[in-house]
């Protein structure tokens, strides 16, 4: 399956930027756990967080947000099957934790060798906490971040002006909270593709909160089975809680996140997409018939593993050259270009209120550049390059827009 010119692919002695950024968690992206996975309990501890900190969090964290109205999170998880209705808030932070769980112990479980360290923060004085868990030299996984972080803070005019620019109502200086699970998966091999996947909620004390997310596969060779298996399992997930499904023109949820997702990772400079897409969405209050977004959301992250890692199994054992190796540090290359330039979650963190480690955990474990790389004509590198450069609708029967 090789193909990249002897003069023109990266060599053993070309040049890699090593990274090895692990640390806290911030926000945007964040990892799915399988359907009826829960993480273990812990004896003694009874809120989702205490469970899934090992009580780190327990005593005067449990009022963390009592000033822009949440009941904290042992409150949260108190009111667990109590009848009691939790916030929207509550809500989500008790299920992204035990979200992260969930996909942590099933990575491990897949993976067979690489284990997840766990680095916990505290933004201390009320404004949030943080785990962010970090599998590295696995061997399925080089690298696999899985973070979560629920946090306080004030607007900055940057990002006050950032929101506004999107149609939010974001006045710098306004308080806001924000809950979040997200991960990305950097496989060992280059068969198997990268993932990338977060569901999120953030709120303006005093206005609505909405909530984003989304699930999307970065190949460095091209499967198509694996692009439509992936897109297929998203497709389905939509039309489960697609409010016009019955409507005249067929179910138009899932054609609409595809193409977010394919307008939001495209790399200008480069004319061309981040990798084949899935799903992505953002700002989203509720579906177009005034339903709540929460379980919708929740249903894409209850996703990630099993839309994933099937597909990564799949192709694990697959045999590949030095060469394919080189092609696919090259192509990470083109991933950190994405993260770093225009991803706006990355830019939000790194305006000064986030933490740096939890930010850039995303980034590849390696990467190589390499000046002008060229793919031979006919190769399976320069198959991969076309459809990067023009989409495909790869969930058939879908509705286009």
């Amino acid at each position: 399956r090789g193909g990249m010119s002897p003069n023109n692919h990266p060599t053993a002695a070309a040049p890699l930027v090593a990274l090895s950024l692990v640390g806290g968690a911030l926000g945007w992206a964040l990892p799915p756990l399988s359907a009826g996975l829960r993480p273990a309990s812990v004896g003694g501890l009874s809120s989702p967080l205490q469970k899934a900190t090992g009580g780190m969090f327990a005593g005067s964290q449990s009022t963390l947000f009592a000033s822009t109205g949440r009941m904290g999170a042992q409150a949260a998880g108190s009111r667990k099957g109590t009848g009691l209705r939790m916030s929207a808030s509550d809500d989500m932070e008790a299920f992204v934790l035990e979200l992260q769980a969930g996909i942590c112990a099933e990575a491990e479980a897949a993976d067979g060798k690489g284990k997840f360290i766990i680095d916990k923060w505290d933004r201390g004085e009320g404004k949030g906490y943080g785990i962010t868990r970090v599998l590295e030299g696995g061997n399925l996984w080089e690298k696999a971040a899985c973070s979560v972080s629920v946090v306080k803070g004030v607007l900055s005019k940057e990002r006050a002006a950032a929101m506004s620019s999107r149609g939010r109502d974001a006045q710098a200086g306004a308080a806001y909270v924000a809950a979040a699970c997200s991960l990305v998966f950097h496989s060992a091999s280059p068969m198997v593709p990268t993932f990338r996947a977060d569901v999120r909620h953030f709120q303006v004390t005093g206005g609505p909160g909405w909530y984003g997310g989304g699930a999307d596969l970065t190949p460095y060779y091209l499967f198509d089975e694996d692009a439509i298996d992936f897109h297929k399992y998203y497709e389905a997930v939509c039309k489960r809680h697609d409010p016009e499904k019955w409507g005249k023109f067929g179910p138009i949820l899932y054609p609409r996140l595809k193409k977010w997702c394919d307008d939001y990772f495209y790399i200008p400079a480069r004319k061309e997409h981040r990798g084949v897409g899935g799903i992505f969405f953002d700002d989203m209050e509720a579906l177009s018939d005034g339903t709540a977004a929460l379980e919708f959301v929740k249903d894409v992250g209850k996703g990630f593993m099993p839309s994933y890692l099937p597909i990564a199994e799949r192709r694990r054992d697959t045999p590949f050259s030095d060469e394919q190796r080189q092609w696919q540090l090259v192509r990470r290359g083109r991933y950190l270009e994405f993260n770093l330039l225009y991803d706006r979650g990355v830019r939000f963190g790194l305006d000064g209120q986030g933490r740096t480690e939890s930010v850039m955990v995303s980034a590849p474990p390696l990467i190589a550049w390499k000046y002008d790389v060229k793919t031979e004509a006919g190769s399976e590198e320069e198959r991969l390059v076309s459809v990067l450069q023009s989409p495909r609708a790869w969930a058939p029967g879908a509705r286009p827009l």
